[in-house]
């Protein structure tokens, strides 16, 4: 018999959640989210446990949602939006969380997995962790709420990540807000020892945290800035294409990796991440629940995941092919709500 995806886990005061699935880098089944929100809804409500903790197995601590899956519903299929519907959910339930929700990240940690440990209280980085949001490569967008912590992230960082799907080692992450610790993995299985004894999270992860300077971020903070400040992704290509001195290798990689993302999925995502700074998490949840609805609908999304996912040509054929044919009618679809209504959050 076949493991389970997801196991669960009283130790100590804590409840223990280990992503289990390392032959699909933890990628997270309908199945896992739906485990994993039904035992964060009971420890909720139970006395005995104080706090959670995250980790996972292999060599990804979460590489997104099983995106290929929904891919194989195919459009229209009832399974999709129920995949999405429960995801968003359990992300709104994790921000509302309100015991301390600790997640150990080595590794990949992309899209869905984002949602998973982004929004808890604390997140631990190993060395080897690194943080994406890839999803305009696939004709989709930056989702599971991860639009509000991208619209925070300091000097435009957010917009980097989301439009050229930037992958962030674990200093970086530090810089931009993504990690709110650093630890070596060997110290892990510690911490959870520590953590399922101690009432104090704060001070365990402060006897592990290790120094973890930026490895990119810093120094391109400002340029990242004024690049990504203002204007459609077009400006931003054009700022791009010009920029001289330190950084023009930098921004000429960028620009060429923004250039091979879906335009539809590039104009979604520039708006909703700049709209999300007016939002809440709730908000901004709902928000990709609308934009979800309406990107299964379309051609991008299914044609990006064939591409990256399924027959791994890495050429991907979007309709529309360049940001000047998109039509502005098709972007304000997704931002309006399903005829169904906005999706209920717990």
């Amino acid at each position: 018999m076949a493991e389970p995806e997801i196991l669960f886990e009283r130790l100590g005061h804590a409840g223990l959640v280990t992503l289990n699935r390392p032959s699909a880098l933890n990628a997270l089944s309908h199945g896992m989210i739906k485990a994993l929100a039904g035992a964060l809804e009971e420890w909720k409500y139970d006395p005995a446990i104080r706090l959670v903790i995250v980790r996972a197995k292999g060599r990804a601590f979460c590489a997104g949602g099983d995106i290929r899956a929904v891919y194989e519903a195919g459009r229209g299929a009832p399974d999709q939006t129920a995949f999405f519907h429960d995801e968003y959910r359990l992300n709104a339930a994790i921000k509302a969380y309100p015991k301390s929700y600790v997640a150990l990240v080595d590794g990949y940690i992309m899209g869905g997995g984002a949602g998973i440990a982004v929004h808890g209280s604390h997140r631990v980085f190993a060395e080897k962790a690194i943080f994406s949001m890839p999803e305009t490569g696939i004709g989709f967008f930056p989702d599971v709420g991860s639009s509000f912590f991208l619209s925070r992230m300091p000097h435009e960082i957010g917009l980097y990540c989301g439009l050229a799907a930037a992958r962030l080692a674990r200093g970086d992450a530090l810089h931009a807000g993504v990690a709110t610790h650093a630890a070596p993995a060997a110290a892990f299985d510690a911490i959870v020892a520590e953590l399922a004894e101690s009432a104090d999270v704060d001070a365990v992860l402060a006897r592990h945290a290790e120094a973890a300077p930026a490895e990119t971020l810093g120094p391109v903070d400002a340029t990242i800035s004024a690049i990504f400040a203002t204007g459609p992704v077009e400006s931003i290509l054009a700022r791009l294409d010009v920029l001289e001195g330190p950084h023009a290798e930098w921004a000429a990689r960028t620009a060429a990796t923004i250039r091979g993302k879906s335009p539809t999925s590039l104009r979604v995502a520039l708006r909703q991440i700049r709209a999300a700074r007016e939002l809440d998490f709730d908000d901004c949840i709902r928000l990709d629940w609308r934009i979800a609805c309406t990107i299964l609908d379309g051609h991008d999304f299914y044609e990006g995941v064939r591409a990256v996912l399924v027959d791994k040509d890495q050429s991907p054929r979007w309709n529309p092919a360049t940001l000047d044919a998109v039509d502005p009618g098709l972007i304000e679809g997704h931002f309006v709500a399903p005829h169904d209504g906005d999706l209920p959050l717990p």
